[in-house]
């Protein structure tokens, strides 16, 4: 990196500390300091809510894991796991933040409190705070020195820089609490969005040696079946990471988990001013997902064209495009828009991590009498114990050969019994607390056997690249089976009619409940265009 590059770096990155801050000051604050710090006061407009719903998602696990996925499958499979995202979120609007918003929870897991109990709520939390810890903060931390290292073709020791981001990325977190990580999510957003679209674009520049249009020619006309999205095999004959089948399976209940129940995602709904401020600023975020794969896929597939490139692992194919298109005088510009991106998705997680543990296990068990600013206080402290083990773990991940993969998969652990419980607690009152905790064990096992132990020559129609069963359908069949257990139950012995009364109690809603009158309208273009942008992709591939 020159001197120039340096410079622009830390003038960018120094830009969006000091707009924070003055954005921040700027916004009505909260005379509770748990709501304050936890939930930004629920003063967030939609752009916030879009951009930090984004960003929080949007990061080096994304940009690197599936860019280096689709280029591992050669084929534009990869699209999946955002064309899907933008359906389960119409779903967190519609469905899932009319239910949280109602009674105010500051976290999702609270939802299940008042619909089961106090204990399964704290087993989710749990479950939560294991995902966050052993998976997203490590990944992410792991993922964004990876980029960097790459793009840069740094000689740093790994290790220093995952420490190096940790330490920047918790700052926000611990001592700016969750309305100044939205607010430098939104700015940051804005880099990304403009600094992530332009890869592709000078990417296909550089294919066609100077021309878009021909770079635009080659990737249409060259291997098209690069670009095909609803397949099994790829042109080498080999079973892609995500089959056309397990779209019919595991994939939209893996996004609808995500979207949401995920404390991390769905706490910056929660922390909207209105129900219809929240409903805009989710549905926007969906519609951006549509945007997402020209991003976080198609510089994969360009640089499968590109023979010049050195790639020693698929995960290292975006740092490598970048630094081939790039200007050096650009690069740093780029480095801060992405450093933006990979402190949004840390710091997002070490809030939320905070807040579950704050709220649930010290408020709720260690001290019960804890002042406002006593549970800030602990939180804070949390945060840093988290962020060091996070750096710690991070460097262990090296030795994975798809990162995005071993995301996905260990999220699966804990998601599978979550997203059921959840579902469940929407759709039905009859079933108890009993049945929550049982389906929580059932689902987790049988997804552990499923994953973890080979299911070995399956059809071919839910078979992975071994031949064994699919890890996607695996979370299927787990997910079907803690659901059907729990109904089951339910069905045996159901809730008695005091215990529904009490579930069914209203407080008022500390905030506005009025829909967005767009709301449905603007999901049916969402779920339209998804399925036209389908139908293209199949058509160019043949």
């Amino acid at each position: 990196m020159n001197t120039i590059s340096i410079i622009s770096f830390i003038v960018a990155t120094g830009a969006v500390a000091f707009f924070t801050v003055r954005i921040v000051q700027g916004m009505k604050k909260s005379d509770n300091a748990t709501e304050e710090y936890f939930t930004g006061g629920r003063a967030l407009a939609w752009p916030v809510v879009a951009g930090s719903l984004l960003l929080t998602n949007l990061s080096t696990e994304q940009l690197v894991g599936l860019n280096g996925a689709v280029f591992g499958d050669k084929a534009l499979v990869g699209i999946a796991w955002e064309a899907l995202a933008a359906f389960a979120m119409i779903a967190t609007a519609l469905i899932f933040l009319p239910k949280y918003l109602a009674s105010g929870f500051t976290t999702t897991p609270a939802f299940l409190e008042k619909r089961f109990d106090k204990t399964t709520r704290s087993m989710v939390s749990g479950l939560f705070l294991f995902g966050y810890v052993t998976v997203l903060l490590p990944v992410v931390l792991y993922t964004g020195s990876l980029a960097m290292i790459g793009m840069f073709d740094l000689n740093i020791p790994l290790w220093l820089v995952v420490a190096t981001i940790g330490s920047l990325g918790s700052a926000y977190a611990i001592f700016g609490g969750l309305k100044s990580v939205a607010v430098s999510d939104t700015i940051n957003g804005v880099g990304l969005l403009v600094g992530g679209l332009a890869i592709p674009v000078l990417a296909l520049v550089a294919l066609g040696d100077g021309s878009f249009f021909l770079g635009l020619k080659t990737l249409l006309n060259t291997n098209p079946e690069y670009l095909a999205v609803m397949t099994q095999t790829n042109v080498d004959g080999n079973v892609v990471s995500v089959p056309w089948p397990t779209l019919l399976t595991g994939m939209m209940f893996i996004q609808v988990f995500y979207w949401s129940t995920n404390q991390v995602i769905v706490q910056r709904a929660m922390a909207a001013k209105s129900l219809a401020e929240g409903q805009k600023g989710v549905l926007f975020a969906s519609a951006m997902k549509l945007v997402g794969p020209l991003m976080l896929c198609l510089p994969g597939i360009i640089a499968l064209h590109m023979t010049d490139l050195t790639i020693d692992k698929q995960d290292q194919v975006y740092g490598a495009i970048v630094r081939h298109i790039l200007p050096d005088w650009s690069l740093g510009l780029f480095a801060a828009v992405l450093m933006g991106s990979i402190l949004s998705s840390f710091n997002s997680a070490l809030n939320s991590a905070s807040t579950l543990f704050s709220l649930q296990f010290y408020s709720g068990y260690i001290n019960k009498n804890a002042s406002g600013e006593q549970i800030v206080k602990i939180g804070k402290y949390f945060g840093i114990g988290l962020a060091v083990a996070s750096i710690m773990i991070a460097p262990v991940l090296d030795q994975m050969q798809s990162i995005f993969e071993y995301l996905q998969k260990v999220n699966g652990l804990y998601s599978v019994p979550i997203i059921g419980i959840f579902m469940l607690g929407i759709g039905t009152k009859h079933v108890p607390a009993i049945a929550a905790k049982i389906g929580m064990i059932v689902g987790m096992a049988f997804y552990a056997f499923f994953t973890f132990v080979n299911i070995k020559d399956v059809p071919v129609f839910f078979a992975n690249g071994d031949g064994d069963l699919h890890w996607l359908h695996g979370y299927f069949i787990s997910f079907i089976s803690s659901v059907v257990v729990m109904l089951v139950i339910g069905y045996i012995k159901p809730k008695s009619v005091e215990e529904i009364a009490i579930s069914d109690q209203r407080v008022p809603a500390p905030v506005d409940m009025t829909p967005w009158h767009q709301a449905k309208n603007a999901s049916y273009a969402i779920m339209g265009t998804t399925v036209l942008i389908y139908l293209f992709l199949t058509w160019a591939s043949v």
